[in-house]
């Protein structure tokens, strides 16, 4: 039976790559009555009939691969089938009983917390995946993943075509449903290198619903690819009438960012996973706004703080009131550990150009998890008296660092 299944999936493309797609339709149709539950072969089905313009019957059969991804645990393909009801001029009312099936299956049960947060604190951070999860529609009870999934919009991409183009402004999140792309960044040579690919299932541009900023990387599709897109405006809309919508965000988000430190990050990256699990806990993201001081030379540092967006630049002040402004930190920056190391006032203020999003991880789970620490605490203390002798470098000659090394 699956050589014969093999055979007709194999007829069916051919005849859809010669442009025969009513015939391929019959073929795919003929194995949709076979095998009812085959996911990839409904969603073809749908396909061809959508090409064909039979929107009402296109409709139908996108419900019905809605339902089979769903029974496949492919909550992605399931959620993109699902809206393409509304993009057919489906009643809403199809759509939203599509959705409601969706959100039985993935959606948080009625009496599992969702994730919240309120002004000044952190919205938990989500544990792994479940099979067959989605981050942050997961996380939500069903009335808000509802509206969520509704929110969303089905985007298509060819081979080379750009999804996101760094440098341009961030507003949108994106789930890769099928294809592949890959990810570029600029180099300061303005050589172009890939820096990883998307496959089906990942997320990116997450950051763009926290705050507002430049993409950090370009993402061309190197085959055709279906994505799931959540704008900024429309997640903020929901939020508003779902609370708890802010929260997940934000805790994905979060954990992403902490993730990538911990992966990347020379000092953090030596912790064990266990001591990783911990210390990703105490992190906390916060929003900064343009001007603001986040450490304030002659005052006590309070935390430890990662860049995640925006400028910073550390000052020297001087008798007479000279300035001297430092080397500029941006993403993946490091600052604030050194006054915590030796326990003395914070050495340069540091204050943001623009608006930016900060890790923070305060001078207690600083010192518990990185202290703690005899091989970290070595490091720290070799990097502090570095960065304290370039600092006594600057303030003697008045000259301003361009290296990018210098963290406060």
């Amino acid at each position: 039976m699956a050589d014969t299944r093999g055979a007709s999936r194999e007829r069916a493309v051919q005849l859809a790559s010669e442009g025969k797609l009513e015939d391929a339709l019959a073929e795919y149709q003929g194995m949709a009555r076979s095998a009812p539950d085959d996911a990839e072969v409904r969603q073809r089905v749908a396909e061809l009939l959508e090409w064909l313009g039979r929107q009402a019957e296109a409709a139908t059969a996108y419900e019905a691969a809605a339902l089979a991804w769903t029974k496949a645990a492919q909550p992605l393909r399931a959620v993109a089938a699902c809206l393409a009801l509304s993009r057919l001029g489906a009643p809403p009312a199809a759509t939203t009983r599509t959705a409601r099936v969706l959100a039985e299956r993935f959606a948080l049960a009625p009496s599992a917390a969702a994730p919240t947060a309120s002004p000044g604190t952190m919205a938990p951070v989500p544990g792994p995946e479940a099979p067959g999860a989605m981050p942050i529609l997961s996380h939500l009870g069903r009335e808000a993943f509802i509206a969520l999934l509704e929110a969303m919009e089905v985007r298509a991409f060819f081979p080379g075509q750009a999804v996101v183009e760094e440098g341009s402004a961030g507003a949108s999140m994106f789930a890769l449903v099928e294809g592949k792309a890959d990810v570029l960044r600029t180099l300061e040579g303005g050589e172009r290198k890939s820096a990883g690919t998307v496959l089906p299932g990942d997320f990116f541009g997450e950051l763009a619903l926290v705050s507002e900023g430049p993409r950090l990387a370009t993402v061309v599709a190197t085959e055709r690819a279906v994505l799931l897109e959540l704008t900024r405006e429309r997640m903020e809309a929901v939020a508003a009438r779902h609370p708890t919508v802010a929260g997940a965000v934000e805790a994905f988000y979060r954990r992403r960012m902490v993730e990538n430190l911990l992966r990347s990050n020379p000092l953090l990256s030596k912790l064990t996973p266990e001591q990783k699990a911990a210390v990703s806990r105490d992190f906390q993201l916060r929003t900064v706004s343009a001007g603001e001081a986040l450490l304030t030379q002659g005052q006590a540092g309070d935390a430890f703080y990662v860049v995640l967006r925006g400028r910073y630049t550390p000052w020297l002040e001087q008798m007479h009131g000279r300035r001297v402004a430092l080397a500029e930190l941006r993403e993946g920056d490091v600052f604030g550990e050194i006054s915590l190391l030796l326990d003395k006032p914070v050495s340069a203020t540091v204050r943001a150009e623009v608006a930016g999003v900060v890790l923070r991880l305060d001078r207690a789970a600083f010192e518990k998890h990185l202290l703690s620490q005899p091989g970290l605490k070595g490091m720290l203390m070799r990097m502090g008296t570095e960065r304290l002798q370039r600092t006594a470098q600057a303030l003697a000659s008045g000259r301003v660092l361009h290296d990018g090394d210098l963290r406060v």
